[in-house]
């Protein structure tokens, strides 16, 4: 599915050529266009990090190009021809187009990884991934449909034990990293439900169990120096990371989602709440995160 994309057109010895720069939900896709026929298409997994795609063009009369897509800042795209060597068309003169690159590697130590040998991180990941999302949908669509906050979360909860139960007969990892997380923290949340049987103690639940899992993170990094959570979430981040650091991190990414829930909860109505816990808070969180990863990252010179 297209979240967004950019549009970069250019005209080569009289040939129309464009790069358009795609972003999914899972990826972003760099593809070439020559006189209105894609001749090369290129893409990396968000998992994987951000790279400044390199495209060959070459005309039907022989003429050849380097074309080079990438970002110049944390929020547009930009693209450079060379020919024989030089530069005969930028869409941002001047700009760095290896910007995504630079910041991967200032966040969390990460090298480009597009053309990288072995299987990637989101190949790894992306069944337990898909888990996540799609008991983050099933809430939602139950939720919206039905109009039972409570028997979305028991829908919630009931699935994530189908999950569990699941894995058993599976080769796949459907609950690795922060599913089987997610999971553990919806069978929670589903007996709070059920005890409490209100809407209003449905959507409070957010505001606890970040709390608690807050409570849980923080401990794990002052007392254990990360030893547990700390040390499992970095299987899955890009780069040597201090466990204690990002243990006690996650639990500041806790304290805020519980914080903004609560404040949605109890100035906002159902529906309003019901679309900011799907959606909104998501970048809020991952803002959060990026400062989390750079600050818990080692510098090179250290050992894990």
């Amino acid at each position: 599915m297209k979240i967004w994309s950019y549009s970069r057109p250019f005209t080569f010895h009289g040939h129309r050529c464009e790069v358009k720069v795609t972003l999914t939900h899972s990826e972003t896709i760099s593809s070439l266009y020559v006189d209105d026929f894609l001749v090369e298409e290129k893409s990396i997994k968000y998992m994987d990090g951000l790279i400044t795609f390199v495209h060959s063009l070459q005309t039907s009369s022989g003429l050849q190009a380097e074309v080079k897509s990438g970002y110049f800042n944390w929020r547009n795209v930009g693209i450079a021809v060379t020919e024989n060597g030089r530069v005969v068309h930028e869409s941002h003169p001047g700009e760095d187009l290896r910007y995504g690159e630079a910041l991967m590697k200032n966040l969390y130590g990460m090298e480009e990884t597009a053309a990288g040998g072995g299987e990637s991180k989101w190949e790894k990941n992306k069944y337990s991934v898909y888990t996540d999302l799609g008991l983050m949908a099933l809430f939602f669509i139950v939720s919206k449909v039905t109009g039972d906050l409570v028997l979305a979360a028991i829908a919630g909860g009931v699935t994530g034990l189908g999950l569990i139960a699941l894995q058993r007969f599976v080769k796949v990892d459907l609950l690795g990293g922060f599913a089987v997380f997610g999971t553990i923290m919806l069978v929670i949340s589903t007996s709070f439900s059920l005890i409490l049987q209100d809407s209003y103690w449905v959507q409070m639940k957010g505001t606890a169990l970040g709390l608690f899992t807050a409570a849980l993170f923080m401990a794990d990094g002052l007392l254990r120096q990360g030893a547990y959570f700390g040390a499992r979430f970095e299987r899955y981040m890009p780069g040597p990371l201090h466990h204690n650091r990002l243990a006690i991190g996650m639990s500041i990414v806790g304290i805020v989602s519980a914080g903004g829930n609560y404040i949605v909860a109890e100035n906002f109505s159902e529906d309003f709440w019901l679309i900011y816990t799907t959606f909104l808070d998501i970048p809020i969180i991952l803002l959060s995160f990026f400062v989390i990863l750079r600050w818990a990252r080692k510098s090179e010179h250290q050992t894990v």
